[in-house]
């Protein structure tokens, strides 16, 4: 204030200094003796010039000194105070939606568990520090310095989330954790659920499991931190946007130690949104008997045929909606391994496993079909005017074109389309695919045809991950991968499901609910629908119809009639005991240069009003009718008996 001051009174001094001056000169203009007027005003003016330029050099040093104090003397405690409080986002991670079943019954949930934690950002800076924290952590952690450092630079060097060190923490390592992190301000231990699966055999391949996101995920979307976890497989990875929900964020204010001084008020704000429960299709009764028949069917094709290794498929559909009941693929693995991030043991055991645990049959596994695809063939021939409702004819156990001889497993006699189906007739269905006697053949591009109108060769749109398409073998394919050319022998073979035919088992389950359904090619359905956690329906899952009026109803009578009389009078006998009506299909096919077959067969019920279909496969098993059959006769009596 003195400066100020005093560079005020300067300037009034020189003002009043001025006005004497001219004063002056006014009064004395006619004195010849005064000295020029230029000299007294240099005098006047000299002084006050002087005063200005103190003044200016007295606030420059007054500013130098307060600026000198700031960062200098007092720069180490501001820098400090700067650093100490700051305001951070903490995402608070939401709960995961349930995955259930038909009546409401749990298949995946959250379970409360502990993990240690380290946030990236509050680690020093200081690269000796920085080595010394980490070093500190992997002590109290139990892990090593390389995992721990892995670890934080795949969040990033500064992330301020927090990256799971350790998961799946007991409340005893928990409290015995908390007392050693209050000195290493970038660890904590954090509570932090776990996916806990029902151990229902084969619902490993339905529900998938949850890991860690991956730089896929995160590049793909930005609601995922570093940590989150997300559908990998199964029903978990299909409907990964309902089931994950929405974090919520709050700020805070933190100190040096990162301590929380306060939670903030601000609209940034917001609570977690928990994810929706999923409730499925599947019956978890009729599940557990699916498994159970099919675990003993395996059993008894290992018997048979002597094979240590060997698994199979077993499915269940609503007909009229396409809702699967039931979907199992043996052998299976215990998904609840991945919860947590699953150890280098475990994981190699599954993946070096022969049976291959992992591989889903059900959708994933492509086979000959055998059999069981006759009754497309069937339907074609009817359509295209190949054969008629009155075509029949002597079959004996073999025909003979040129040098190449194609059985039959034994001699039909007159035969016409009905108990072609019935009996499995070979050469019946050598003859409408390839001709033989006065029966023009299909051809093998007009069999093609018809397997892709009932969704063979393409993917079912079933809402699992890793289904495949199968193969459709035709001339130019032939040509293309072998640089043969396709002959008469090949169509033979392709006419009765062999060769280099390959369908999965969900796609021969659709092509049999058409037959039964009266022409709709279904699109399978896992999934009900959505709820909210105020158990309010969210979503419901239609029924989609991708095909109908598949056929005209007299070639779906003449194939509904050869299914039932498989039952009544034919391949698959054993089922005629059932108090209710069946129609089916046995299937023996064979691979591995016919040293093997696998046992097939495929089913409605009841025969008058259908409601189910079901398809069994047992790898390697032998016949279908002897290994497949009985095991859906188990898995019909078990639906009905409910």
């Amino acid at each position: 204030m003195d400066i100020f001051g005093n560079f005020k009174n300067l300037l009034s001094e020189k003002q009043s200094r001025r006005s004497q001056s001219d004063s002056s000169m006014i009064y004395n203009s006619t004195d010849s003796s005064l000295p020029p007027i230029g000299t007294i005003e240099s005098k006047s003016v000299t002084m006050p010039l002087l005063a200005v330029r103190a003044g200016l050099l007295l606030i420059f040093l007054f500013l130098a000194f307060r600026l000198f104090n700031l960062q200098i003397v007092y720069g180490s405690f501001y820098e400090g105070k700067a650093k100490g409080n700051r305001i951070i986002q903490r995402v608070t991670e939401a709960s995961r939606g349930m995955i259930l079943d038909s009546s409401g019954n749990w298949l995946a949930k959250n379970e409360p568990s502990f993990a240690l934690t380290v946030t990236p950002a509050d680690l020093p800076i200081k690269k000796a520090d920085r080595e010394s924290t980490i070093s500190q952590i992997a002590e109290i952690s139990g892990l090593s310095v390389e995992d721990i450092i892995k670890a934080i630079d795949k969040a990033g060097s500064r992330a301020l989330s927090a990256v799971i060190l350790k998961e799946n923490i007991s409340h005893d390592e928990a409290l015995l954790l908390e007392g050693k992190v209050t000195n290493v301000t970038s660890l904590s231990v954090a509570n932090r659920p776990l996916r806990e699966y029902r151990q229902f055999p084969g619902l490993a391949h339905l529900l998938g499991y949850t890991g860690i996101v991956s730089a896929d995920d995160l590049e793909k979307s930005s609601v995922y931190t570093a940590t989150a976890r997300v559908g990998k497989t199964g029903i978990e990875s299909v409907y990964e946007e309902y089931l994950r929900g929405q974090n919520g964020i709050e700020e805070v204010e933190v100190d040096s130690g990162r301590n929380v001084i306060k939670t903030l008020v601000t609209p940034d704000n917001s609570e977690p949104i928990p994810g929706n429960d999923i409730v499925l299709n599947i019956d978890s009764a009729l599940q557990q008997k699916t498994a159970e028949a099919l675990n003993k069917g395996i059993e008894a094709g290992r018997e048979l045929t002597g094979s240590k290794l060997s698994g199979g498929s077993a499915i269940v559909m609503d007909v009229n909606s396409g809702a699967i009941l039931s979907m199992v693929s043996l052998p299976d693995y215990n998904n609840n391994l991945f919860s947590t991030r699953i150890s280098n043991d475990d994981y190699r055991k599954l993946a070096e496993d022969e049976s291959y645990p992992m591989f889903d049959r059900a959708i994933a596994g492509v086979y000959p079909p055998g059999s069981i695809v006759k009754i497309v063939l069937a339907a074609a021939g009817l359509v295209e005017g190949n054969i008629t409702l009155n075509t029949a004819f002597d079959t004996p156990a073999e025909i003979k074109i040129g040098d190449y001889t194609f059985p039959d497993w034994k001699d039909h006699g007159l035969t016409d389309i009905k108990r072609a189906i019935a009996e499995s007739n070979n050469i019946f269905f050598y003859s409408i695919g390839g001709g033989f006697d006065k029966i023009k053949g299909l051809g093998i591009d007009k069999i093609k045809q018809y397997w892709q109108l009932f969704g063979l060769g393409g993917k079912t749109g079933i809402d699992l991950t890793g289904e495949e398409s199968g193969l459709l073998p035709d001339a130019s394919w032939k040509k293309r991968v072998f640089d043969q050319q396709w002959y008469i022998g090949d169509t033979y073979h392709a006419a009765i499901g062999q060769g280099d035919l390959l369908v999965t088992p969900i796609q021969m389950l659709v092509a049999t609910a058409a037959i039964a359904n009266g022409g709709k090619v279904m699109t399978p359905q896992i999934a009900q629908k959505i709820i909210g956690k105020d158990g309010k329906s969210i979503s419901e899952f239609k029924p989609k119809i991708r095909r109908e009026n598949l056929l005209p109803s007299f070639a779906l009578k003449a194939v509904q009639d050869g299914m039932r009389m498989a039952i009544t009078e034919g391949s698959a006998r054993n089922l005629n005991d059932l108090p209710f009506s069946v129609a089916g299909k046995t299937g023996t096919a064979q691979f591995l240069n016919n040293q093997k077959t696998h046992a097939w067969f495929t089913c409605y019920a009841p025969y008058e009003k259908p409601e189910i279909a079901v398809i069994v496969l047992v790898e390697g098993g032998g016949g279908g009718h002897e290994i497949a059959a009985p095991v859906a006769k188990e898995i019909l009596s078990a639906y009905f008996k409910q």
